[in-house]
């Protein structure tokens, strides 16, 4: 960076009450979105208010920069690169101002998720139509500069339909608002000597000649495409009165305003048209097809039955699906292996309406005699269904290795009667490329995400990349569709706008863009003027990939860098506590992209690929972007593309403590089970120590612990030594099946009651429960990146349980995070990989193996106490990642008369150590704070909190003054 600007930015930054970043990191987090470019910006903005935008304007007029918007950043078509500012308005510019309730209208700031909108309209009966894919991240400013559109709007329309009014600041630096204007008040504003002024007379001008407005209606997209995002939207502007003497409909800058991408306004506040909330009885029927030119030409027929939504899959998503763990459950209605799904909603305002709209609706289908299945989905299974579709972008980069299902051609839309042969076209030129092109649609508007699979590392392919596009931008003109449906034009389709548009139309629209920002300082390079869509991508060309060596085994990725690659940029981590999940717990906290699961993956692919030194780890700003990283494990399965951020640190820290040495307070933590084995020998006066305020407060200072932070205690004896005592008392000589219980450091030392209860639970229920001598998980080690050391008690725990553990005879343990070691990194650690699977196929969560002992019959509730008890339970964020919490909830459920719920809580905040280090806790609490505390403490005294994690049940203690039991005590304590 040059030093002129360092040393201006840094006045800005102290003249800004929001945020400016222009370090590194925080600029190579914001150089990508959801899309394929990357643009290093100048710096990172995040306003507070309207007076530091002021400034940021002021400031890229005088240093000839620009500032590109950004809300959630999942925009797919390069929207939120550039090389100026970027400024994020999603962590300041978040209010809902003010609701209508008489007038169904809302004005929210730019920064509100679209999600998070309608939870607080549903009190109201109001909704917001628009529906992306990303609602429950994606943010209302974004919606509009996108004009998004989503599943309903077959029966809501797109958000421009939903604008009423917006508040933005222009490029002198002036407040302006737009909204519905009269034909008088319209005239009234071309008298106005200001910059708003002139841009009326522009508009008015440039469009009053009806030789102009020909020119446009001839050109631009079919209107009945309501889903068309091609330039500004012109032709919009004509319906108004001041442009047609036969409309008495008033003229409204917002419809321009929509879909301009941030290129002509910034925007600050907006006022939304709402809906009554759709009719409450509701069934998706899923049609299933054995190729995708079936279900197409079914499109048009099911579209008369009044659908809320009309969506297709085709299998390549379809088949994606199989292995992502949270998908597999909502793929659960999947017939066989149809070649395209096509999911038909039907909502009515009873049962008997819908029961007659959905034997209509059949009884068509049945005659087109073209889908072989047709299951009829309703309530939790609707769900899991729109879950599935909305997950398929995210699930396209799954793709292992550099080719991916790339953004450029995804969003064409044509008018209905024209799809079916459209898409004939496109996939007859998808084959002269010799691509099978995916297909994921919104087919009820005429719109398909169509993905060719490129590799844009290779220069071969770029040129791939603009000869299809080009090519398809011919044939969508050739049907006077639009080029972009929903996602807008960005980079990649804007340098086809002239085609699409033609030359006089596209001079038009630049000077629209030169009346609002004659100075080109909102978002250039987009719609107009355009950045060449086949430079600026994330890689490099014909690159040389780096070589990095690493100690777990990544080759199911083809390694690290991939594993991070495998990101692109949906953004799924940044939804938030009240959409449920786990991931990503350190960005609900502080609502910072550097603490992403998207930002870790970006800055270590930023870092692998472009670094010079030896170790290409050892960067600073990695230690921070991870610094926050709990290893909650919820990426793995929560995220589309499956990105597994918690093996990514333990790599990183390994990699980073190789060349900056292992400090002592991570050591004291990772070997945290040879101090406790001291400790235990004398836990009465270690208990005193760790309890009383003086010698516990030194402990802490010296170990970096929170003061707020209590310590755990030691049990009296060891689980080994209380097994000796204890072990198969009640086992009769024909037992049920014999266990071995993996006795992990934290039971052995810490919970040896919880071991004791899981003892005489399973020996009472006839099951013989054996103890050998292991090494412990390793859990700590890999927590804190020692990973020789996890490594060697890996393998040693392979040796020894390879020979004992199969079908007949599982491996179970009550800890969570150590148990499910054998199932997750003990697969990239071991030497012997057969074994290590070997073992994983048969190890079991304590509470996965009672299931399936309930399921054969072996274990029964008149086992156990008819008494009523109500029990609240959080699971643990690796049984969440790596398995279910049904099975706790199944055994918790099994004495006859206790009723269970599942707290809806993500991560409780504690990870291990990570809660009791000193920099961590006021974070660690936060976590707790979103869901999981207050649940807690709304629960009476008489409720029981369950949790089995022990670093959850600590969490608990210290943030409530609960006790939680694990679910097997509680279990035992019903033992009749």
């Amino acid at each position: 960076m040059q030093p002129k600007y360092t040393e201006a930015l840094q006045t800005l930054k102290s003249n800004l009450d929001g945020e400016l970043f222009f370090d590194d990191l925080m600029r190579k987090l914001y150089a990508t979105d959801a899309s394929v470019y990357r643009k290093l910006p100048l710096a990172v903005a995040l306003p507070k208010h309207n007076n530091d935008i002021k400034l940021l304007i002021a400031f890229a007029k005088t240093y000839n920069t620009s500032l590109i918007p950004r809300t959630a950043g999942t925009s797919l078509a390069g929207q939120c690169v550039g090389d100026g500012i970027v400024v994020d308005v999603s962590k300041y510019f978040t209010r809902i101002i003010d609701i209508n309730t008489t007038k169904k209208t809302v004005t929210v700031q730019p920064g509100v998720v679209r999600d998070e909108l309608n939870n607080y309209l549903k009190p109201f009966g109001l909704f917001f139509g628009p529906n992306t894919s990303t609602s429950n991240r994606c943010m209302i400013g974004g919606m509009v500069g996108n004009n998004s559109s989503g599943t309903t709007s077959i029966q809501y329309g797109v958000t421009r339909d939903k604008v009423l009014q917006m508040k933005t600041i222009l490029s002198d630096g002036s407040e302006t608002v737009f909204s519905s204007l009269s034909v008088d008040e319209f005239h009234q504003k071309l008298k106005m000597e200001t910059l708003e002024g002139a841009i009326y007379k522009t508009i008015y001008k440039t469009l009053k000649p009806e030789k102009v407005q020909k020119q446009i209606r001839d050109n631009f997209p079919k209107p009945e495409i309501h889903r068309r995002n091609t330039g500004y939207a012109i032709d919009e502007l004509l319906n108004s009165g001041v442009f047609s003497t036969s409309s008495s409909q008033s003229f409204n800058m917002c419809q321009l305003l929509s879909g301009s991408e941030g290129t002509l306004a910034f925007t600050t506040e907006i006022t939304l048209q709402l809906d009554d909330l759709p009719p409450t009885e509701s069934a998706i029927i899923a049609l299933h097809f054995k190729s995708v030119a079936q279900c197409l030409k079914s499109v048009e027929t099911v579209m008369q039955h009044n659908l809320h939504t009309c969506e297709m899959m085709d299998d390549t998503i379809l088949n994606l699906t199989k292995h992502n763990k949270t998908q597999q459950v909502n793929r659960q209605f999947v017939e066989g292996n149809p070649a395209a799904i096509l999911m038909c909603e039907l909502k009515a305002h009873s049962k008997e309406q819908l029961a007659v709209a959905i034997e209509t609706f059949l009884n068509a289908v049945n005659t087109l005699q073209l889908a072989y299945a047709a299951p009829i989905l309703r309530g939790e299974a609707i769900d899991r269904a729109v879950e599935l579709r909305k997950a398929g972008l995210g699930l396209l980069g799954n793709l292992i290795g550099d080719k991916k299902a790339v953004a450029c051609i995804e969003d064409t839309a044509v008018a209905l009667e024209d799809l079916d042969t459209y898409i004939s076209e496109f996939t007859a030129l998808m084959a002269s490329y010799k691509q099978n092109a995916v297909y994921y649609a919104h087919a009820g508007a005429g719109e398909l995400h169509l993905r060719p699979i490129l590799d844009l590392k290779q220069e071969k392919d770029v040129k791939l990349f603009r000869a299809i596009t080009t090519d398809v931008a011919l044939l969508v003109k050739k049907y006077n569709g639009s080029m972009s449906g929903e996602h807008g034009d960005g980079i990649v389709r804007a340098e086809f706008i002239p085609l699409m548009v033609g030359e006089a139309n596209y001079t038009i629209l630049k000077q629209i863009k030169s009346a609002f920002d004659p100075y080109n300082i909102f978002n250039p390079g987009k719609i107009v003027e355009a950045y060449p869509m086949d430079e600026s991508f994330r890689y490099e060309l014909n690159k040389s990939e780096p070589k990095i060596t690493t100690l777990m085994d990544f080759s199911s990725t083809q390694g690290i860098l991939r594993e991070a690659e495998k990101c692109n940029g949906s953004g799924d981590c940044r939804k938030l506590p009240e959409f449920g999940g786990t991931m990503c717990p350190s960005y609900r906290a502080t609502r910072n992209e550097k603490d992403t699961t998207r930002g870790r993956a970006n800055a270590l692919r930023e870092f692998l690929t472009n670094s010079e030194k030896e170790n290409r780890f050892n960067h600073k700003e990695l230690k921070a972007v991870f610094d926050l990283c709990l290893s909650c494990k919820a990426c793995g399965s929560e995220c589309p593309s499956s990105v597994d951020v918690a093996s990514l640190k333990a790599e990183f820290q390994y990699q980073y403590q190789k060349a900056n040495g292992v400090p002592i307070r991570t050591k004291l933590f990772a070997y945290n089970n040879k101090i406790n084995g001291y400790a235990s020998r004398v836990p009465r006066l270690t208990n005193f120590m760790f309890t009383n305020g003086f010698t516990s407060s030194i402990i802490k200072s010296i170990s970096g612990i929170a003061k707020e932070r209590s310590l755990p205690l030691i049990s009296r004896k060891s689980l080994y030594k209380e097994f000796q005592v204890a072990k198969n008392d009640r086992v009769d000589e024909n037992y049920i099946k014999e266990v071995y219980l993996f006795n992990d450091e934290f039971t052995n030392h810490l919970d040896t009651e919880v071991g004791i209860d899981t003892i005489t639970l399973l020996s009472r229920l006839n099951y013989k429960v054996t103890l050998i001598s292991h090494s412990e998980s390793g859990r700590a080690m890999l927590s804190k990146g020692l990973l020789e050391d996890a490594k060697k008690m890996a393998n040693d725990n392979i040796t020894k349980f390879k020979p004992l553990i199969s079908e007949t005879t599982p491996l179970i343990g009550v800890e969570p995070s150590a148990i499910l070691t054998f199932k997750d990194e003990y697969i990239r650690l071991a030497d012997d990989k057969e074994g290590a699977k070997a073992i994983a196929n048969h190890t079991f969560l304590i509470e996965e193996f009672i299931q399936q002992e309930i399921e054969l019959r072996h274990i029964r509730p008149e086992q156990f106490t008819s008494s009523s008890k109500t029990i609240k339970f959080h699971g643990h964020c690796h049984q969440k990642a790596l398995t279910n919490q049904k099975s706790s909830f199944d055994v918790l459920n099994l004495p006859q008369n206790y009723s269970v719920t599942i707290i809806p809580s993500g991560c409780c905040g504690m990870a291990g150590s990570f809660g009791y280090e000193k920099e961590h806790y006021e974070v660690s609490m936060s976590i707790g704070e979103q869901t999981l505390f207050p649940s807690i403490r709304k629960a009476s005294e008489k409720i029981v909190i369950a949790a089995n994690g022990t670093s959850c049940r600590h969490q608990i203690k210290d943030g409530t003054g609960k006790i939680a039991k694990h679910p097997i005590s509680i279990l035992k304590e019903a033992l009749i």
